[in-house]
């Protein structure tokens, strides 16, 4: 599913995202070289996806909100590779463009939360496809965990990889501990007055 849209954006993209806003990258060895894989994760700008299509070496086909597909950010979401998802249904279409993705050995990356969190609460709770997307295509999922703000030309944010694992049948208990593993990793930072 890579695209030669991607290979023009990519690197456009790696140099933006360092020269302006110089992220701090933990756990990148995490990140599996090999396979497929599902990267899920906390929500905090618009601008985490283009960070994380930076971090990877591979090629990762984001969930996209449907209404990304209007306007003049079709050409991001094009060149990104994302797979256009309808956040006001259960979207099989989404789901089943999401596993032909991984089955083909194409990585995937999801924001449980669904959108970004505005609210004042670590974590907004987390649907239940970024685990389901990886047990039933049997690939490593990849927490990653954003913390810190967004600072044009200095340093502010950083982007935690966490240990991959694989997912058990067990569907609900699975989403829950992302959703707390992901939760604490953000309280830490805060009481770190980070």
């Amino acid at each position: 599913m890579d695209n030669i849209a991607y290979s023009i954006f990519k690197p456009l993209v790696w140099f933006l995202v360092k020269f302006l806003y110089r992220p701090t990258v933990i756990g990148k060895e995490n990140i599996p070289k090999k396979g497929a894989y599902v990267l899920a994760g906390n929500h905090t700008k618009w601008i985490d996806p283009p960070t994380l299509v930076a971090l990877n070496k591979k090629q990762v086909h984001f969930l996209a909100k449907e209404e990304m597909w209007h306007g003049i950010s079709i050409v991001v979401v094009k060149a990104m590779g994302c797979i256009p998802v309808n956040r006001k249904i259960h979207d099989h279409d989404a789901l089943e463009a999401a596993y032909k993705c991984l089955n083909s050995g194409s990585s995937i990356g999801i924001f449980p939360e669904g959108t970004i969190n505005r609210t004042d609460k670590l974590t907004m709770p987390f649907k239940i496809g970024a685990v389901k997307m990886a047990n039933k295509c049997n690939v490593p999922l990849v927490p990653f965990v954003i913390t810190g703000k967004y600072k044009l030309f200095r340093k502010g944010v950083t982007i935690e990889f966490l240990k991959p694992r694989y997912i058990s049948d067990d569907i609900d208990k699975e989403n829950k501990k992302l959703e707390k593993d992901i939760a604490k990793k953000i309280k830490e930072s805060k009481n770190n007055g980070k």
